[in-house]
């Protein structure tokens, strides 16, 4: 199996932050550069990934402290969508052969940080590897599709 490695990712592990980074960033539009923010606007901004999983790896990422993708608003839902849209578009136009996006929803689920959801985009290239250990640091493994849908499928009756 190919291997995609990013040892520069160790720094962030490791690291302890205090407060919210991204609300920070938010917060100062004046170092935009220095921190890598290439458009912000009163919902949200783009910022390059510091730990990037490919080259071009970027954020999209609410102004607003939120912790819950079901906790933003509409208004925020539908703009960071249309945002997405163009961010695709952005990396195309660097090159990616293809792009994965994600949100990682809680520390379980690999959000490094869990309190202050944000959109990654990760521009893909040929031969690369796969989507899972890139994105979600994730392999799969084996287990009922069947039951585990039909427990969806329930569940999701309260909410849909």
């Amino acid at each position: 199996m190919d291997r995609l490695y990013a040892p520069w990712r160790r720094e962030y592990h490791v690291k302890k932050q205090t407060g919210c980074v991204f609300c920070d960033i938010a917060a100062s539009a004046e170092n935009d550069d220095e921190n890598h923010v290439f458009y912000r606007d009163d919902i949200c901004f783009f910022v390059m990934n510091r730990f990037p999983y490919n080259p071009g790896h970027f954020m999209i990422i609410p102004i607003r402290h939120v912790g819950e993708y079901e906790d933003l608003s509409e208004k925020e839902v539908c703009h960071i969508a249309k945002m997405a849209q163009k961010g695709c578009k952005i990396l195309k136009d660097f090159g990616a052969d293809g792009i994965n996006m994600g949100w990682n929803l809680g520390f379980d689920a690999g959000a490094g940080i869990p309190g202050h959801i944000h959109l990654h985009l990760v521009p893909r290239f040929k031969r690369d590897t796969n989507m899972m250990t890139t994105v979600f640091n994730t392999r799969v493994y084996s287990a009922d599709f069947d039951k585990i849908f039909e427990e969806i499928k329930e569940i999701s009756k309260k909410y849909l």
